[in-house]
């Protein structure tokens, strides 16, 4: 294969360096000033927060203002380089305002997760002793009441008193020392309510580097318009819908729910070009596309799996992408016409999901990383894209490797699985306070050891298999790898969620046999004209739920299929990403079959 043609988007940089900044990389607030600069009137942060959820668009010149008059407003309210400023809300310009004004007083921000429960954000408030909170109103009285020195503010326009675009001082402000690209810029902390959390300390350099070197597989144009959907805290979403943008000069519209009435306003409203997802979320969209299509009849069904057929080998074959034209009134129907590019990340996409949204004229790509590397370490090119593959990596601006997943001095060879470690300017500092454990987590040559289990190829593709932890190893010392089961379930209706593991049989803990732990849809509880709590119909449900197992065990190896069935009362609880938690005590049904 010729050597593809990698996208620079930094070299605009150079007629601002040794001007505006004197790094490799800029600061944050370096960067918002050369953007304020660049692109003043064009618009930046969006949110449906106007009257009767209204569009409400702030342009770059807005937005740098109000980034400078709450920076002010910290460093007259004794807010030092290096301190720490928790931020915790819904999606919203109020949030990445802050997050920004914190960067350009020289402090660090703590971004905690809004959907974390009121102990679980207090463990983090604990670890990283901010000075200053700025939250959602209803974290207000847990925050009050349990930490007295923390200054605490509104991210809502209700409350005047305490609204972060309210804060300001008429004091004359001398600057603290400003950032270098080397100081810490965030701290991301993992959720619990007992020990200490761990925090992945990531620095200017780690996030904007990395946000430049990601689009060397992706071109991305100051005319797109990014839909930020997901948490905004998650180093995903963080670094593909905020720094990326922010990077080129975009768009942003902030996303607050996933309910569908919103999201099909804000998608067509919005205009999106470009939206990040989790597989969850694409998944949903697609069960509604397809749930339009079936209903139209047979023929039309046929038809549209005919076209599909067409239109990717068309697109794998040629390049040209004829969905578009092909699927418009499917497109325009789910609002997803104006996309140009949908990403996806936070795990594997199956196959088939991929394949849909690339036949129907999307330019469907997935990426791979982790909190640790800021997040993001591959990325499938467009016009180059590997179904399978999670992306290829970002050489020469990175390095990476497999090594054996026993003995991390053994790189191993192209094609052999083990344990995926990655070098360059996007890892992590370390561990917030845990020295050791920061040690723990790279080679002796100094690559991050990613946790992640898969294989490279020739062309410096990424092909995951799962994570290390999660391994499942059978009596014939086979390896299984549950993500890779799961995934088979993807276009499976009758499933809402599904989590694969490991179990011994009659007590036999010599080797693993696989279980599926299924939390049935809705749509099938309705095709069934049964009620969810209603014991009694549990068996029928089993059973159809089996027959679909059945159908995934024909396509798996010997060794990978699914011996037991327990089918959930309760949805499994999710992390903020929408990633199934795989560490929980089920709730299941005791008196139906169970295999």
């Amino acid at each position: 294969m010729a050597k593809l043609k990698q996208n620079i988007s930094w070299t605009y940089l150079d007629e601002y360096r040794g001007k505006d900044f004197s790094g490799q990389w800029p600061t944050f607030p370096e960067l918002m000033k050369i953007q304020a600069q660049r692109f003043a009137d064009r618009p930046c942060f969006t949110a449906f927060d106007g009257p009767k959820d209204s569009k409400n668009t702030l342009t770059y010149s807005q937005v740098y203002k109000k980034i400078k008059q709450l920076s002010d407003w910290f460093i007259a309210n004794g807010l030092k380089k290096g301190d720490h400023v928790a931020v915790a809300g819904k999606n919203s310009p109020e949030w990445a305002i802050t997050y920004l004004a914190v960067l350009d007083a020289s402090g660090i921000v703590i971004p905690i997760a809004d959907s974390l429960h009121d102990p679980e954000t207090g463990n983090i408030i604990k670890a990283s002793e901010p000075k200053f909170a700025f939250v959602d109103d209803v974290k207000i009285p847990y925050l009050e009441k349990n930490f007295k020195k923390l200054k605490i503010y509104s991210l809502n326009r209700e409350n005047k008193n305490l609204y972060v675009y309210n804060l300001k001082t008429d004091k004359k402000v001398k600057p603290n020392e400003p950032p270098v690209e080397t100081d810490t810029a965030l701290i991301l902390f993992t959720s619990g309510t007992t020990g200490t959390p761990k925090g992945v300390m990531l620095s200017h350099k780690n996030m904007i580097a990395d946000g430049y070197i990601a689009q060397t597989n992706l071109l991305i144009l100051k005319e797109d318009v990014f839909y930020a959907l997901l948490p905004i805290h998650h180093a995903y979403t963080m670094q593909a819908a905020f720094i990326c943008p922010l990077e080129v000069g975009a768009e942003i519209v902030f996303g607050k729910t996933m309910a569908v009435s919103r999201l099909m306003k804000e998608l067509k409203e919005g205009k999106i070009t470009i939206m990040l997802g989790v597989p969850l979320l694409y998944n949903k969209l697609l069960a509604g596309i397809r749930k339009g299509i079936k209903s139209k009849g047979a023929i039309v069904s046929f038809v549209m799996a005919v076209l599909r057929g067409i239109s990717f080998l068309s697109k794998t074959i040629t390049g040209i992408n004829i969905g578009k034209k092909l699927f418009k009134p499917v497109l325009q129907q789910a609002n997803i016409y104006t996309l140009r590019v949908a990403i996806c990340g936070g795990g594997p996409l199956a196959k088939g999901v991929f394949k849909q949204y690339q036949a129907m004229g999307i330019d469907f790509i997935q990426g791979y990383g982790l909190t640790e590397t800021s997040p993001i370490i591959t990325l499938n090119p467009m016009e180059h894209f590997k179904i399978q593959s999670v992306g290829r990596d970002f050489s020469p601006y990175e390095e990476m490797k497999v090594v054996d997943r026993e003995d991390d001095t053994k790189t191993l060879k192209t094609g052999e699985v083990g344990e995926i470690c990655v070098k360059g300017p996007m890892v992590m500092q370390g561990y917030y306070n845990m020295p050791e454990e920061t040690k723990a987590m790279f080679t002796p040559d100094g690559f991050l050891k990613t946790g992640d289990l898969g294989w490279m190829d020739k062309e410096h593709y990424v092909m995951l298999c799962g994570r290390a932890k999660n391994l499942i190893v059978t009596s014939g010392g086979k390896n299984v790898y549950p993500e890779e089961i799961e995934d088979a379930f993807q276009l499976c209706d009758d499933i809402a969620q599904i989590t694969c593991r490991g179990y011994y049989k009659d007590g036999d803990e010599t080797s693993e046999e696989i279980e599926v732990l299924i939390y049935p849809s809705d749509d099938l509880y309705k095709r069934l004209g049964c009620e969810r709590n209603n014991e009694f119909v549990q068996d029928e449900v089993f059973d159809t739920i089996k027959s679909e197992v059945s159908k995934v065990n024909k396509s798996l190896q010997s060794y990978e299929q699914i011996t037991k069935i327990t089918i959930l009362k309760e949805p499994l609880e999710l992390t903020p990403s929408n990633k199934v938690k795989r560490n929980f005590i089920p709730k299941i049904y005791e008196n139906i079959k169970k295999s």
